[in-house]
């Protein structure tokens, strides 16, 4: 221990003593919370019945379905709907409900904790149906409306933002720990507040849209269909057979994992509300772990005095004979330990960010092969793209399972890569730095035979398989000196087991921290692609892509635009938001305009591609009734079936040709 005598340790003395035994007392705000929650109760069930009564006067107009849209505010298959509202909705929702397990009084209204878990069970439904009247107020789509969510959003942002600064400090895990995580609502009410009197606003000046029948009518649709129709500049055949270079192979790299937006593609609404839960997640998770652990460690180092010999002299560990130098040797020690947590942290934290990125880039990238049909580059196997009882269910929790793996792989994260720099700083660089305890190296070097051989032998293996074994005669490559060949895969079988031994070592230490990196990530399997069908998150992903394309494909949104449009620009007659209304409306008498004959040849063409590529309209084809539902595959007949159609027919003529 005279080596450590010479290092110098960073200055890590105790704080001042009145910080380590500052008592928080419960805090108080002037807006009590209590009060709060029975009055906010009361304003939204009156928002509500307001919104009720005018619901059924827009129903009496004609103008929207009255009490059902109301009971439906946010259309979670329309992609062409503003997204803001239902984000911030979402996540001031997930801000309550973290907030809801880590309170001691999971209800404002109860004060009784002898069954917690009943009054949590309560709340889960509470905070939905509290919050709800925020996505209701935009549903109408009108100036009262506007005025109710724009009241209601600035209530609960004052009230928020008063009580933080009421009560900045809280004894709540740590003094803080309450302002920092209400960081995510506070930011979540102030883009309601802003955005209820925004609406409100272009209501006023008459630029507001109807979002209820935008969908069908949004050119977004329309964009899609042109863009997939445009035709695609042909590459260079020099520039595609060059291999790239190290260098542009990293870039491109680089590029996967960032999410440009497109003018052409739209995130749904579910991915995008499951992107921001995602990022709340772990924004409240990594707050939770570190003002948890980091104040206790600091704590317990701040303790640390000349006892400490004694305490460790008691277990028979000696660092030092000098009292000083062993409490310098632990408060350093305990500084390593913090120093690896919060890096373990950080290190989680931007490996879940760059998890995120790279699954809405992912995300973007099977939606449009699910759209041309590209089923078995997403799946690995052809499948049925229909909705079913499954995948309602994956679709309808898709958004809280996100938000559920997020939690787990924050936590898995974190502790394996603490537990990694643990044995990394405390079994190679400190030793390395000080020069003793080299416990594994030694260890190491004691085997250097053993390692030896295994080096020297694959290194004859390669050498052999390079310049003995592999002849190149007029361009190609064959085996040589097969005898040789021979003789050295028998003799090096032994050594051949112990190599197998390390690669299966390694083997499973990749494995491992390649599922522990992907472990938030639903939208890829962890296991193999013959037995991912037994991954649950990824089943819940690959159900999830069933119901968003076959009931949200742009093509067909597009082909039930045109639908609609044909009553003319004039037209008066309603525009329901649905697909199926528009095909009822469609099957009424309509006055016929006269329109140019390119322009009716080019809406009929637009008709029949989308006609053709409707997986949905096969059952109703003539010459297709005949086939069993083996043949399809997703709305196509299988190649199998229409060569052997083919055989068929040839065989028949040919018997008939021979009768004759």
């Amino acid at each position: 221990m005279d080596a450590l005598k010479d290092y110098e340790y960073p200055d890590l003395e105790p704080l001042p003593t009145k910080a380590q035994h500052e008592v928080l007392l419960p805090c108080n705000p002037m807006a009590d919370d209590k009060l709060y929650h029975i009055c906010i109760t009361a304003i939204s069930v009156v928002i509500m019945l307001i919104l009720a009564i005018l619901a059924q006067k827009n129903r009496s107009a004609n103008k929207h379905k009255g009490l059902a849209s109301l009971l439906s505010p946010v259309n979670f298959l329309d992609h062409t709907q503003h997204k803001g509202l239902v984000v911030a909705v979402f996540g001031v929702l997930l801000c309550r409900l973290f907030g809801l397990l880590m309170s001691e009084d999971p209800l404002p209204f109860i004060t009784e904790t002898v069954q917690k878990q009943n009054w949590v069970i309560l709340g889960v439904f509470y905070y939905p149906a509290l919050y709800y009247p925020l996505l209701a107020c935009g549903t109408l789509h009108n100036k009262v409306g506007y005025v109710l969510g724009s009241l209601l959003s600035w209530t609960h942002f004052v009230v928020l933002v008063w009580q933080k600064i009421d009560c900045p400090k809280t004894p709540q895990i740590h003094k803080y720990f309450s302002l920092f995580s209400s960081f995510p609502q506070i930011a979540c009410l102030a883009f309601l507040s802003f955005q209820y009197p925004l609406m409100l606003f272009k209501g006023l000046q008459g630029t507001d849209k109807d979002n209820a029948t935008e969908d069908l009518n949004s050119s977004y649709y329309k964009d899609y269909v042109k863009e997939i129709l445009k035709k695609k500049k042909a590459n260079k055949i020099s520039a595609s057979s060059e291999t790239p270079g190290l260098v542009q192979r990293i870039v491109d790299a680089v590029k996967s994992y960032i999410y440009t937006p497109q003018d052409a593609f739209r995130f749904p609404p579910k991915l995008a509300i499951s992107c921001v839960v995602a990022f709340i997640t772990l924004y409240q998770v990594a707050l939770l772990l570190i003002l948890s652990v980091v104040p206790t460690l600091q704590i317990a180092r701040m303790g640390v005095d000349l006892d400490i010999a004694k305490v460790l002299s008691g277990f028979k560990v000696e660092l030092s004979p000098d009292k000083y130098e062993v409490m310098r040797l632990v408060i350093f020690y305990m500084w390593c330990v913090e120093v690896c947590y919060i890096s373990a942290l950080t290190l989680s934290a931007l490996v879940n960010l760059a998890m995120l990125m790279r699954s809405m880039v992912l995300h973007r990238s099977n939606l449009k092969m699910l759209y041309r049909g590209d089923i078995y580059s997403v799946y690995n196997r052809q499948r049925r793209i229909r909705p079913s009882r499954p995948a309602l269910v994956c679709w309808m929790g898709y958004t809280s399972f996100t938000a559920a793996h997020t939690v787990v792989a924050v936590l898995i994260q974190t502790l394996v890569f603490f537990l990694s720099l643990l044995v990394a700083v405390f079994l190679v660089i400190i030793p390395i730095l000080h020069g003793q305890n080299l416990f594994l190296f030694q260890a190491l070097w004691s085997m250097w035979p053993f390692w030896l051989m295994l080096i020297l032998v694959v290194l004859v293996q390669h050498i052999c398989a390079r310049f003995c074994f592999i002849k190149k005669t007029a361009g190609t490559r064959d085996l040589d000196n097969r005898p040789n060949l021979f003789l050295m895969t028998y003799m090096l079988f032994p050594v051949s087991v112990l190599v197998g031994v390390l690669l299966a070592a390694w083997r499973l230490l990749i494995t491992a921290l390649f599922n522990i990196v992907h472990l938030g990530r639903m939208d890829i399997s962890l296991l193999n692609r013959n037995v991912e069908a037994f991954d649950p998150a990824y089943r819940c992903y690959a159900h999830y892509l069933k119901i968003e394309v076959s009931q949200s494909h742009p093509v067909m949104k597009a082909f039930c635009g045109l639908l609609l449009q044909t009553g003319g620009p004039d037209s008066a007659a309603p525009r329901p938001r649905d697909a199926e209304e528009g095909i009822q409306l469609v099957q009424k008498d309509k006055k016929v305009h006269k329109v140019s004959s390119a322009k009716r040849a080019r809406g009929r063409w637009q008709l029949l591609y989308t006609l053709v590529n409707n997986p949905a309209l096969v059952g109703t084809r003539k010459h297709f009734q005949r086939q069993s539902a083996d043949s399809f595959v997703n709305g196509s007949l299988k190649k199998s079936t229409k060569e052997g159609s083919k055989k068929e027919t040839s065989g028949k003529e040919a018997e008939s040709t021979a009768c004759n």
